[in-house]
Parts: structure tokens; sequence; C-alpha cells
């Protein structure tokens, strides 16, 4: 039986790769994210693969519209086995130039998105056979970044859900594992010297492996990073 897939916050980069590893394997991958023609022509493609996909258009800082999200995934595809939390958005300022709303607006689409599309999927993983959540960190989920306070501060309170909710609901089946993204994900375009950089469909390979862990042995927390970085 294929399972259901939730992308929350999907993108030409790390989401759509994402999207395509899933439904490859068969499952019916959701996509979420503001942008209808985006994820109209993405979900055309998922459903060329072994899977299919479904755009929902959706604020995911709208507590309503996730809800009604996850119906409208319910009603086409049925209880969501896996969910990956992939939004986030902030201003890349430092205290003294990022707005309160700017702030807000860092919190509202990281934490509070992610902590509402979760209360929705994993209501569905408890009452079925359990399920695997993933929520994409980055490198400012563990130490602070100069000039990005607030999004330094959203990141890290999204790690904190995730590693509350692994010993929550890691009882009860569902298995919450947290990537951090320690360096940049290589863009569409050309770029001088591409090992600098995360390949996406490598970053989505690890997502899969996730959700395919058996449960004495799983993965809370674990960081990528491009093989020429130093440290």
């Amino acid at each position: 039986m294929a399972r259901t897939v939730v992308v929350a916050g999907v993108g030409p980069g790390l989401g759509a790769s994402v999207a395509h590893r899933f439904a490859t394997e068969g499952c019916d991958v959701a996509l979420l994210a503001r942008s209808a023609s985006y994820l109209d022509g993405l979900a055309a493609e998922l459903d060329g693969t072994e899977g299919s996909g479904l755009a929902v258009p959706t604020d995911l800082t709208d507590e309503s519209a996730v809800r009604e999200a996850f119906a409208e995934i319910r009603e086409a595809f049925g209880p969501v086995d896996v969910l990956v939390n992939n939004a986030s958005g902030a201003a890349w300022k430092g205290l003294r130039d990022v707005s309160v709303d700017e702030l807000d607006r860092a919190w509202e689409v990281g934490p509070r998105g992610g902590f509402l599309c979760a209360q929705e999927a994993v209501e569905d993983m408890v009452a079925g056979d359990g399920g695997t959540v993933v929520f994409t960190g980055a490198t400012t989920s563990v130490r602070g970044r100069e000039g990005a306070v607030g999004f330094s501060a959203a990141k890290f309170a999204v790690r904190g859900i995730a590693e509350s909710m692994a010993r929550e609901l890691g009882p009860e089946g569902v298995h919450v594992a947290h990537v951090v993204i320690d360096g940049q994900i290589r863009p569409d375009a050309d770029v001088a010297d591409p090992e600098a950089y995360l390949d996406p469909d490598d970053v989505a390979e690890t997502y899969w492996r996730l959700a395919e862990q058996n449960r004495s042995a799983w993965t809370l927390e674990l960081d990528l990073r491009p093989h020429v970085e130093e440290f």
C-alpha cells in the first residue's frame, strides 16, 4: 500500500527533491506551499513517477488553512504516514536592524508552521501504524549566526520542537528526526564549485532512509555537509 507523504514548504530545491524521492518509491506526495503555479507543475511531474502528486496551496502560518489542507490530503490519499517540515522564512538581519514583524514572520513560518502541520499529521500516525516526521534544520539550529537573529531563533525553536516530539511520540511509534543542513544547498543555476554545495537529491536520499529506519535504531538528529567544507 502506498504511503501518504506531506512535504510542507516546497520550492525548486530541497522540497522538490524530497517530493521526487518519495514519489519514485510509489508514495502519494502532497505538496504544501503558497505558490499554486509551481505546485501544480511539480505535482504533474510526480504523476509521471511510480507515485503521484497533489498540489495543496497553503499558508502554513494560518491554522485554519493548515487544517483544511490536511483534510484535503486525507480525502485524496488517506491518513498521513510521513511529514517533512521544510518551511522557513526570515530576514537575514542583525538585532538592531530586524523589525518585530520580521521576527514574528520567522517564527510563524518555521516553528509555528511546523507545529501546526505536526499536530495534524501525528494524529494519523498514532491512530495507525506509526510514521515519520522530519524537520529540516540548519547550521543556525545549533549555533547562532551573526546578522541572522530571526533565522537563528526560529531554527533553534524548530530543533526544540523536534526533540520534545521525539521523546513524547517515540513510544507511540512516531519517528521524529531533525536534520542539520550544515552548508548551502546547490542552486539550479550553474555554480563555480558544485562540490562546495550539498546536492539536494543526496539530502533527499537521507530523508528517505530516515523514513525507512527500523524503530530499534532510530536517528533523532544528524548533520549533513559538503565534503570540501572546513571545520
